[in-house]
């Protein structure tokens, strides 16, 4: 199943959905890891997008708390507002989350919801927090959240030994359905970054082509080459125009940052 669901791609939900991977070993992330993407609409500076990772506690539970936010800015927000906030609460060594946050506003399209996973009965839980209502739908076993896919893949073992044109395929809940969210190997290149020329994977996610999109494979996603799975650049060509997202800042890195000197 293709992504339907008719968010506004400016800000964050580009930025998690769309970019992923890493290794088994050496872990990609760490508590404390930040980063900051600048994104462009043409050549209007048009919003900022973040993912951090704290740690917390749940039941009693040490897991991992991750939190993506994202945000139009200047002239674009006089035309389309969005302040979007995604959290995610997952295990530390199996990475399956307990609890996803998600608080966004894009336009006119506003959604307070939090959902409760019970991964024992394959069953998770959307609370709509504006009418107090529930609904509890049936998952497959390993379902992932919004956030937590972007943590999960840059951990998984697979992803460095995929052939050009090979994908990974995730169960990932998100909304109110189970999508299949599948990312294709393209293969590598080095990108020239603000911090220098980076040695990148190349990869492009399978999208839904209409509303937002104009194909199904118009988003390309660069990550780092490294034990980080550094997202570097995103460039997505919409169905009106084209957005270009580039990393602006970063701290807390569990591995070093490899650039070409």
């Amino acid at each position: 199943m293709m992504l339907k669901k008719p968010v506004g791609y400016v800000a964050l939900l580009v930025l998690v959905l769309l970019c992923t991977s890493s290794r088994q070993k050496p872990e990609a992330y760490q508590v404390g890891e930040w980063f900051k993407f600048r994104i462009h609409y043409g050549f209007v500076n048009a919003g900022y997008a973040s993912l951090e990772i704290r740690d917390a506690t749940i039941a009693g539970k040490k897991v991992y708390h991750a939190i993506g936010k994202g945000s139009t800015t200047g002239m674009t927000r006089l035309f389309f507002r969005v302040d979007d906030t995604y959290e995610s609460y997952f295990d530390i060594n199996n990475n399956k989350p307990f609890q996803s946050v998600r608080k966004i506003v894009e336009g006119d399209y506003e959604r307070d919801q939090v959902t409760f996973f019970d991964q024992p009965t394959n069953k998770a839980t959307l609370r709509n927090n504006k009418d107090k209502g529930e609904r509890t739908f049936s998952t497959p076993e390993n379902v992932q959240d919004v956030i937590s896919t972007f943590y999960f893949l840059r951990n998984h073992p697979t992803i460095d030994r995929l052939k050009v044109g090979e994908s990974v395929v995730v169960d990932m809940f998100f909304d109110d359905e189970i999508i299949k969210f599948k990312l294709k190997f393209i293969g590598r290149e080095d990108v020239d970054s603000k911090y220098g020329d980076v040695p990148c994977m190349i990869f492009r996610p399978l999208v839904q082509s209409g509303r937002v999109f104009k194909e199904e494979e118009s988003v390309t996603v660069w990550i780092s080459d490294d034990d980080n799975k550094l997202p570097i650049r995103i460039q997505a060509n919409l169905a009106v125009g084209s957005i270009k997202a580039d990393l602006d800042g970063f701290k807390g890195l569990k591995n070093s940052f490899t650039v070409k000197e």
